[in-house]
């Protein structure tokens, strides 16, 4: 995702979708009269790699940086300082050379105000290339007790990059954890279609329960929770490459993911049980290289677009917010090479794109997506900074 080169924005008129008949059709971008802006503007960050809330009534944001930290401030736009919410950084593996690894997600427990919980994605510093999912509990005090961290998953992986790392938990309670290819190029291990691992896949668990041996519960309902010795039963989708950021829209509970390309398409997918999404049979709605024409088993993309457009898609979310009517129930994304940014609105009933906004931006890399607990948008970059998005000015 992050090491790809940052070229200039490129100035393009049309998106392309090829939809699943085969033949390209295009969709003008219209622009919306909407602007981003410095979100806290007296604040600075190393990295910061997730922004989220905890749904706790406070309405504080945290942002977690990819070197280790996370940190909590008030929500308030002339904040001028945060606090240290976990320090973990003496455990977590970044590098900018191998620059995928690192604290890479956090996700509150849906009743964090009750039971103190909270999870974390992270390169683990005490073995090679191997991503960990761990919880960890609040002190009375409300600060984060970096010695309760009890580890759910540990997963290796054979290179670097593509780790995924967005923790989400859905509107049924479980935990959803998106897993990268392994790494490299062209998927050499061909992961993404390998069911006896948890890499390229969307694993989902029940972390309120555990048994077995493990800090966790597979849902009876995982799509190959009875498939013993054929499939791990933590996957709920797979064929993915690299999700770049997943989110559930906080109305329809649809979740959203928005995987890497390779060669030459970036691609959105609504995410469902049991749903493999081709790769690296498939790249976007495209035959990758000898994998395969559309079948009914593999699920294409809602949207993908060119790397004529773009080339490293970053996931966003559906705004849910109050203060920009005209981005309501718009899937909110960007490109980090080129740094446009997008609305696009999607029918769910109809399955159906509608149209693809385009957003004012600075054309900076845009490393996540985040929202607050009104539902209020924000994206970050690696320069440290927070922005919004706000009308255009007149």
């Amino acid at each position: 995702m992050f090491v790809r080169s940052l070229f200039s924005a490129l100035c393009c008129a049309v998106v392309v979708l090829a939809p699943a008949a085969g033949r390209a059709q295009e969709f003008s971008e219209t622009p919306l009269p909407i602007d981003s802006v410095r979100a806290f503007p007296e604040l600075q960050f190393r990295r910061p790699i997730v922004v989220t809330h905890a749904g706790d009534g406070t309405n504080r944001v945290f942002v977690a940086e990819q070197l280790g930290v996370i940190r909590v401030f008030a929500n308030n736009p002339d904040v001028e300082e945060t606090q240290v919410f976990l320090d973990i950084e003496s455990r977590v593996v970044y590098t900018d050379k191998e620059n995928e690894e690192g604290l890479l997600g956090v996700a509150f427990h849906p009743r964090f105000k009750q039971n103190g919980q909270f999870f974390v994605f992270y390169t683990t510093t005490d073995a090679p290339h191997t991503s960990v999912v761990s919880r960890f509990k609040v002190l009375a005090n409300g600060q984060a007790d970096p010695k309760s961290e009890v580890e759910l998953l540990r997963i290796p992986r054979p290179f670097w990059n593509h780790d995924g790392g967005t923790l989400a938990f859905g509107p049924d309670g479980y935990l959803y954890i998106c897993l990268g290819d392994g790494g490299s190029a062209n998927d050499p291990q061909a992961n993404g279609q390998n069911l006896n691992t948890l890499l390229g896949k969307i694993l989902r668990i029940d972390v309120d329960h555990h048994a077995a041996g493990k800090n966790y519960v597979i849902p009876k309902d995982n799509p190959y929770a009875a498939q013993t010795g054929k499939a791990q039963p933590e996957i709920w989708a797979s064929g993915l490459r690299n999700v770049w950021r997943m989110a559930f829209d906080r109305e329809t509970g649809l979740l959203w993911a928005a995987d890497v390309g390779q060669d030459l398409w970036e691609e959105i997918d609504i995410i469902v049980r049991g749903g493999n999404y081709g790769w690296k049979l498939r790249e976007g709605r495209h035959k990758f290289q000898e994998g395969s024409d559309p079948r009914p088993d593999l699920i294409e993309p809602i949207w993908e677009y060119p790397h004529t457009i773009g080339k490293s898609i970053t996931g966003g979310l559906v705004y849910r917010g109050k203060k920009l009517p005209a981005l309501v129930g718009k899937y909110l994304y960007a490109d980090y090479v080129t740094g446009k940014i997008w609305a696009l609105d999607y029918d769910a009933a109809a399955k159906k794109v509608k149209a693809n906004y385009v957003l004012g931006g600075k054309n900076l890399p845009v490393m996540t997506f985040g929202d607050d607990e009104t539902g209020e948008v924000y994206y970050t970059t690696p320069f440290g900074h927070l922005y919004r998005f706000a009308p255009t000015a007149q």
